[in-house]
């Protein structure tokens, strides 16, 4: 959450990857407690995309409280701003209360919320996602020779498309990992927490995984914007309209259950000319065995409807013959 809060400014144009900021003694602080760091130092001075190598790559608690404080001024503020990108994102049992999330029982959530907050990650971010899956990252520390640290996510090297996304570790939850894996042209996020090893973290992560891409199969629904839905029009100067959704609409399902899913164009028909472009049109229903999905499907076309005579006939072929 502490670098997407860093991802929307820089997105928004209001921070940039450049900016300078100087590390202060409550920052400097964390690096000496034992907590996984950067290691910057009181004064020095550290870029944007530093302190976000920093956080992303080597977990840097003492980088996440340099950019708070460079964004917000202070933790405090900067936990109030995370707060509300939480309600903004759907977050329903998450709270932090400073940008580490070291040392503090008011910094709580769940491993789905952390799931919902990954793919937010990822959608939205794709540029600035990149920095997730670097293995090392470099700090040329004041006073010292250069420390070189690697990414602490173990899936990165392995050879499964791993591609981030972050560990955890405090005393109370013991080993976490929020990770991502794109395989067979999908991505698969999964989030587990509360295991006593890294070892038994790794390898639960990847049986997950493995078990998603055994046991489920993703299927493309409809492409956004893309006009593939023909519904009937009446007293139209085209006797179809097409349809289009205004999102991609992927469903990912475990493999025995695709005999219970069902596709269904819901409207009501034919639909009476004139129709503007981009007039809700009808619903696309997608159905399983435990979930169904209304998406409203739009005009693609506007459609003039047909002069008075033309209307005139057509309305009294339908009369005599019930033909549209």
């Amino acid at each position: 959450m502490t670098s997407i809060i860093a991802f929307d400014l820089l997105k928004q144009g209001k921070i940039k990857l450049d900016d300078e900021t100087v590390v202060s003694e409550n920052a400097w602080r964390l690096s000496q407690k034992g907590f996984s760091s950067m290691f910057i130092m009181i004064n020095d001075t550290v870029t944007i995309e530093e302190l976000l190598r920093g956080i992303i790559v080597v977990s840097g608690n003492d980088a996440c409280v340099a950019l708070a404080e460079a964004i917000a001024g202070s933790e405090e503020n900067f936990a109030e701003i995370m707060n509300e990108k939480s309600k903004e994102i759907g977050l329903e049992n998450t709270n932090w209360s400073n940008s580490s999330g070291i040392n503090d029982p008011q910094n709580y959530s769940t491993v789905r919320d952390i799931a919902i907050m990954s793919k937010y990650l990822i959608s939205n971010y794709p540029v600035y996602y990149e920095y997730f899956k670097e293995t090392e990252f470099t700090w040329d520390r004041t006073g010292g020779d250069p420390i070189k640290q690697g990414n602490r996510n173990p899936l990165l090297y392995k050879r499964i498309g791993a591609d981030g996304i972050k560990t955890g570790y405090l005393d109370s939850e013991k080993y976490s990992l929020a990770a991502s894996v794109i395989a067979e042209e999908r991505r698969l996020i999964s989030v587990i927490s509360g295991f006593q090893t890294k070892k038994a973290r790794s390898n639960d992560s990847l049986k997950l995984i493995s078990w998603g891409l055994r046991n489920t199969n993703t299927y493309k629904i409809a492409e956004k914007d893309s006009p593939v839905f023909d519904l009937d029009v009446w007293l139209g100067k085209n006797e179809k309209v097409k349809g289009y959704v205004k999102e991609d609409l992927y469903i990912t399902i475990n493999k025995n259950e695709l005999k219970d899913l069902k596709v269904s164009l819901m409207y009501s028909g034919p639909l009476k000319a004139p129709i503007a472009k981009d007039d809700k049109i009808g619903n696309l229903v997608i159905q399983t065995s435990n979930e169904k999905r209304n998406i409203e499907v739009y005009s693609s076309e506007k459609i003039k409807k047909v002069n008075f005579i033309k209307s005139l006939f057509l309305s009294f072929n339908y009369m005599i013959w019930g033909d549209v």
